[in-house]
């Protein structure tokens, strides 16, 4: 049937009843593991799965389960916070049961939108080969999305497996027929990258091959969706001049052109983002798709409305110096009294933005997709601060709350600028009705107060850096706790 996006009529590419039946028979079959990265595959987490696998759900109505760390009054839901904000709309969450993509996929599904999650699981199983854990307990994908209808009364939709197989990935687009596609769906850690030969060839095989597959699936099975590709700030590097959302014009020689904003990816990870948006645009004129790259900033943050509604529901909250970004490592060293550890001089500068804040422009991207051929690009964050403005902002709040929050500077085992030049433009997504939530105290404390309520699975051997730039290599070095 045909789907509605934002005044759009939608028909999903069809195939005969016979084509749809083999791909799905296909898919279900399971398929051969990519990768293996530590011994461990990096294929799904099982090898038997739906190619349209809708997660039965239990207990429906059950009552609300409000989670108090952080619990806000119930407010009138108006304009995008309706409870059909999203109405005809169905959204595809890649890498939904990550950090950002679950908050995303909450977000949108208690807005109205129709929602289907597409993960392979890889981030839990990175956490079970290096040892590692999120400080707040995060329970299965399966119970997540069972006790979000339990609460809310909506269901989302599930499809484990992995976007680079392609089989798997054309029955999922065919069978959910998306209207956008939110893709999350990358290996994120800068570090995790610059481990070893092993790891740095499956982030960019991961993250270019995956994106190139969800381009195809729209090409063939969704040509109207819209492709919302979360990219990184990290593209940019740390260049001497203003950073603009995505182009630059420049006069050169007498004549004037407007160009993508050149890329300085500071990891394996950042250039696979690069590549990624180089792939994006080429198939965005070829084949007049309708794309969106947000290049975001660092995300800090564990609460959203939907996620404090039941303890099952709470996001991961990464502390560890592969996957934890620094504003949360920096509250949850301070809430165990292990010293802030600063890299270098800590005058590297970057973009910052409030998870709360990651899930609504998600959604102002979906509800403004591209003309066909056309790809946005907007500046995802919106604060600039340095590291040592972040440490001597969680030092202040710490002090308030009894804590006695220290800062030591630990050499940088990254390779990049310690002292530099840094102010990046960010008005496209305040242009479309992006109201910040800025970091103030009161949001410092009550990060702190989550961080304090879990400090006992705080394991302080994961904190300090493990991860060198200079010293990657093709033999992997284990950084797991002993």
């Amino acid at each position: 049937m045909a789907a509605a996006a934002v005044g759009v009529n939608v028909a999903p590419a069809r195939r005969s009843a016979a084509a749809k039946t083999n791909s799905a028979v296909r898919a279900s079959a399971g398929f051969t593991s990519r990768a293996a990265v530590g011994g461990v595959s990096l294929g799904p987490a099982s090898a038997k799965f739906a190619a349209a696998r809708t997660v039965s759900i239990v207990s429906r109505g059950a009552a609300l389960k409000v989670f108090a760390v952080v619990a806000e009054p119930p407010k009138a839901r108006t304009g995008r916070d309706a409870p059909d904000a999203g109405k005809g709309q169905k959204v595809m969450v890649i890498g939904g049961d990550g950090y950002c993509g679950w908050a995303t996929a909450l977000h949108l599904s208690n807005r109205g939108y129709e929602v289907a999650i597409v993960d392979n699981l890889c981030r839990r199983t990175f956490d079970d080969q290096l040892g590692f854990n999120s400080l707040t307990p995060i329970v299965g994908i399966h119970e997540r999305v069972r006790k979000w209808e339990q609460v809310s009364g909506k269901k989302i939709e599930l499809y484990i497996g992995d976007i680079c197989d392609y089989e798997f990935l054309g029955a999922t687009f065919e069978n959910f027929a998306p209207t956008a596609a939110v893709h999350f769906g990358e290996q994120r850690s800068a570090p995790y990258s610059m481990m070893d030969r092993t790891r740095a060839v499956f982030t960019q095989t991961n993250n270019v091959m995956g994106t190139i597959n969800v381009m195809y699936a729209i090409k063939e099975f969704a040509p109207e969706c819209h492709l919302v590709k979360l990219g990184t700030m990290g593209e940019y590097g740390t260049p001497n001049i203003d950073i603009e959302e995505g182009y630059l014009t420049i006069t050169h020689n007498g004549r004037t052109d407007t160009l993508p904003y050149p890329k300085q990816g500071g990891s394996f990870y950042h250039l696979s983002k690069c590549h990624d948006s180089a792939n994006m645009l080429f198939c965005t004129k070829a084949w007049k798709m309708r794309t969106t790259d947000l290049n975001q900033g660092v995300v800090y943050g564990v609460a959203t409305e939907e996620t404090m509604m039941a303890p099952e529901l709470i996001n991961r909250l990464d502390y560890d110096a592969v996957f934890g970004t620094a504003l949360n490592r920096f509250c949850i060293q301070a809430a165990v009294g292990h010293p802030m550890t600063i890299y270098g001089k800590g005058g590297q500068t970057r973009g910052f933005l409030d998870i709360r804040d990651t899930v609504r422009c998600i959604q102002i991207a979906c509800d403004n997709p591209a003309p066909p051929g056309d790809m946005l690009i907007y500046n995802q964050f919106t604060e600039q601060f340095s590291v040592n403005q972040l440490a001597e902002l969680i030092s202040t709040a710490g002090q308030k709350m009894g804590l006695e929050p220290k800062m030591i500077n630990v050499p940088n085992p990254r390779t990049e600028l310690e002292e530099h030049y840094y102010n990046a433009k960010n008005s496209k997504l305040k242009d479309l009705g992006l109201e910040p939530h800025y970091l103030e105290d009161s949001l410092l404390d009550s990060l702190l107060k989550v961080v304090i309520q879990y400090k006992d699975r705080v394991d302080q051997r994961l904190i300090l850096p493990g991860v060198n730039w200079k010293e990657s290599a093709s033999v992997g070095k284990n950084v797991a706790a002993q």
